[in-house]
């Protein structure tokens, strides 16, 4: 076997397929007799030898979707297999995506985890700088160029931002996830589903609230304990909520006190405080606020609320922090709607809903397993953005990705918008759930950002670059350099070693190459290469993928986070952010703020971690302040608790956040499933 696998290592050098007479080629079998894989003449798949033979890669570079479109993907079953993922531990939808089981981390928890390449940036253009194009580069480096064992580990996209102007989030030229439609649309619905799950919890709250006000207090309590059957008993569910009161769960509903059966079915839900909106995965700016309550049968039962995009759901952030189907159940349940006229916060499982949100996310709670163009796998799972929540991929998909590489293999993973925002909460909400360190940080810049930094003219999409953009100007280019040291600076703050990625565009020049990379090496950085993975996929990222294999296998690390979470108070932790990583001079707080700070401490919410919500184009709160803005404070307008994860604080502007009658029965029912599932 040992020979036969070195003659194909022969061929492998000059790409060549062996001729279709060879006694090699018999030895594959239909499935892989196309040059891509070596399997011995025992059955057993070694590794894959040749780049997908269906790449070519052509000047000038084509539109994404042509070169998407123009390679033939693997099939998946072929990629799993080669991963190290059996065929039981593998759900199939369709030929070119599967679902990989969470059960596959208890067989492989022997195994060491491989070295952990976060992918960060500088803080953006309006444009973005190419983050997950480079994060799909390296990966193909790594996999197809150094012979590495590798995984990313990347973000489903929402369709928001896929039918606006940013567009999809699969990469781009050169460096992609394929197939591109199928991941930049529907995928394997995960979106969808929490979808479902975000909207049953919001129809489940107003028709709470209308049937609280329609019914006497015996009446309520009644129809929320009586069984299918005609007898009377409580729930899982209930169980729950009798726990939290206080109430001992052996009792029967009779054996409560009148008191107590109003206090159990009526959560008086003050409508003022509920932060539960509806969601769609789609830009509508005009369902942002809506009435509702306004047919017959509601009996003028009509607030205000509104819609948030999707991908804001706290489901979402659920899903990408939860360690298995368990924690997801106790998170879901755990999620505050909003507050009881007495100030008594109300969850998810207060509604009754905790067991049906997690049926509803059974599937999706399985990282989705696809491939590069050039082969290589990734895991694609959850999705929330970086300027609202903590914007990064699920911890599942990591921890999975992790042991099939081993030792001496590599995963890459990309956090949201720049370092300030997605690293920040990657190390302090994410690494700190995940207890996951990170081996190394690749900060993407782009010449075209320290210019705009640098005081030069405005990026708008859609409109063409100005002249300045495209030209050689070092002296722009200086002056903007501070932004991408600073970010070098940030980083070194968690001690984790920085390898500064130069995404290069046709429009590049040497003389601007050697000046930011002079400038990355005096911040601090390992280390400062040039990438033109875009138009030259894994061979354009092969020196970066090099300098990231020294870096993680020579410059170790010591790894901390920003604040303790024991020891230091909200404000604390947000002051801490604030001037350590934005740079502010201190924090303003609105006298609501304050109020609730209070009434947070006093709940214990002041031991969570801090998620902040702020632009993502400047270190400040003032998107058109370039650089590294001095002399300004960040001003807090609100504040909220996401307890299933951190608390949610928001900056200058508004951002996007991101019933127990008869559903007796579909609780109980869910509450099974999930059990079971």
């Amino acid at each position: 076997i040992n020979a036969e696998y070195m003659g194909f290592l022969a061929q492998e050098e000059s790409r060549t397929l062996p001729p279709p007479h060879s006694r090699h080629r018999k030895m594959l079998p239909a499935a892989h007799r196309c040059g891509m894989a070596f399997v011995s003449s025992q059955g057993v798949l070694l590794r894959r030898l040749l780049h997908n033979p269906s790449l070519r890669i052509v000047r000038p570079t084509p539109s994404d979707i042509d070169i998407a479109q123009s390679v033939k993907p693997f099939a998946i079953a072929t990629i799993a297999q080669e991963a190290g993922i059996l065929e039981n531990e593998l759900d199939l939808y369709g030929q070119s995506k599967a679902k990989v089981h969470l059960n596959i981390r208890e067989r492989l928890r022997n195994e060491s985890n491989g070295h952990y390449v976060l992918i960060a940036g500088v803080t953006p253009t309006p444009l973005g700088e190419g983050k997950s194009t480079v994060c799909v580069g390296l990966t193909q480096a790594l996999g197809s160029v150094l012979k590495r064992k590798v995984f990313a580990c990347v973000r489903q996209p929402s369709q928001g931002p896929t039918f606006g102007i940013k567009g999809g989030a699969a990469g781009g030229g050169y460096a992609q996830v394929i197939p591109m439609e199928e991941f930049n649309l529907h995928m394997t619905g995960d979106i969808h589903a929490i979808s479902a799950a975000h909207n049953l919890l919001a129809a489940a709250i107003d028709a709470r609230m209308l049937h609280e006000r329609e019914q006497t207090d015996k009446a309520l309590f009644r129809r929320l304990t009586e069984m299918r059957d005609g007898s009377i008993g409580f729930s899982p569910v209930q169980l729950r909520r009798l726990r939290k009161m206080g109430i001992a769960t052996d009792k029967a509903p009779g054996d409560l006190s009148e008191a107590q059966q109003t206090a159990f079915a009526r959560l008086d839900i003050d409508p003022a405080t509920i932060t539960w909106n509806r969601v769609i995965d789609c830009n509508d700016r005009f369902l942002r606020e809506i009435e509702i309550g306004r047919g017959p049968d509601e009996k003028g039962f009509t607030r205000l609320t509104g819609y948030d995009i999707s991908v804001a759901s706290e489901i979402m952030a659920v899903l990408a922090l939860t360690t298995g189907l368990d924690d997801m159940r106790e998170r879901l349940g755990r999620m505050v709607i909003g507050q009881s006229r007495s100030g008594v916060p109300v969850t998810a499982d207060d509604v009754g809903c905790g067991g049906a949100l997690t049926v509803l996310m059974k599937d999706a709670i399985m990282p989705t397993l696809m491939q590069t163009l050039e082969g290589n796998p990734v895991l694609v799972h959850a999705g929330p953005f970086a300027n609202i929540a903590h914007g990064n991929s699920s911890i599942v998909a990591d921890q999975i990705a992790l042991k099939l590489v081993g030792k001496d293999g590599f995963v890459c993973t990309e956090a949201g918008f720049g370092a300030d925002i997605g690293a920040e909460k990657f190390f302090n909400i994410k690494c700190r759930t995940s207890g996951l360190v990170p081996s190394c940080v690749v900060l993407v810049a782009t010449i075209r950002s320290m210019k705009m930094h640098g005081g030069g003219p405005n990026v708008t999409p859609g409109k063409p670059l100005a002249a300045e953009y495209k030209q050689e100007n070092l002296e722009l280019l200086e002056k903007g350099c501070c932004n991408l040291q600073k970010h070098i600076r940030n980083v070194g703050k968690f001690g984790v070693p920085v390898v500064v990625a130069i995404n290069k565009f046709a429009t590049d020049k040497p003389a601007e190459i050697d000046l930011i990379t002079r400038k990355a090496l005096e911040a601090g950085a390992v280390n400062c290469v040039m990438s033109s993975h875009h138009a030259d996929g894994a061979s354009g990222a092969a020196d970066l993928a090099r300098a990231v294999v020294e870096t993680c296998e020579q410059k170790k690390g010591s790894f901390r986070y920003l604040y303790d979470l024991e020891t230091t108070s909200i404000k604390q932790k947000i002051e801490t952010i604030a001037t350590e990583i934005y740079g502010a001079d201190g924090v303003d707080y609105s006298p609501s703020v304050e109020e609730k700070i209070v009434s947070y401490s006093r709940l214990g919410y002041d031991k969570l971690p801090i998620c902040m919500a702020k632009t993502h184009l400047s270190f400040s709160a003032d998107p058109s302040k370039k650089g590294v803005p001095t002399g300004f404070r960040i001003p807090i307008r609100d504040i909220r608790a996401s307890v299933t994860h951190s608390v949610q604080v928001e900056d200058l502007r508004p951002t996007m956040h991101c019933f127990r009658f008869h559903e007796k029965y579909i609780s109980e029912t869910f509450e099974r499933c999930a059990v079971l599932d």
